[in-house]
């Protein structure tokens, strides 16, 4: 039986390998624009935008460990691994990001 949360964890997981993905095809677009000497400001713009899709996924992936942690603070169920995050490493990982 396939429960509400793992249902939504994989959706989650989906969603943000889709965002990485996106960001891979705009990492692949900034390489092509500078190895064909593009304007600086192509460049820049492409570079912005994996810049974004990157850390929108880093914030969706500790945004759902923290939502985890708080559905079973209990630590009755893992995450992604044998081991859960503490609250304090979670806040460390968020703070990586900013």
């Amino acid at each position: 039986m396939v429960t509400t949360v793992t249902a939504e964890t994989a959706e989650t997981q989906r969603r943000i390998a889709n965002r990485l993905k996106r960001a891979r095809g705009q990492l692949n677009a900034v390489i092509e624009a500078v190895e064909s000497g593009a304007d600086c400001r192509t460049v820049v713009t492409q570079l912005s935008a994996v810049s974004s899709a990157l850390d929108k996924a880093g914030f969706a992936i500790i945004s759902t460990a923290m939502r985890d942690c708080l559905a079973a603070p209990d630590h009755s169920r893992a995450t992604d691994g044998p081991e859960r995050l503490s609250v304090d490493e979670l806040e460390k990982l968020f703070l990586t990001l900013s």
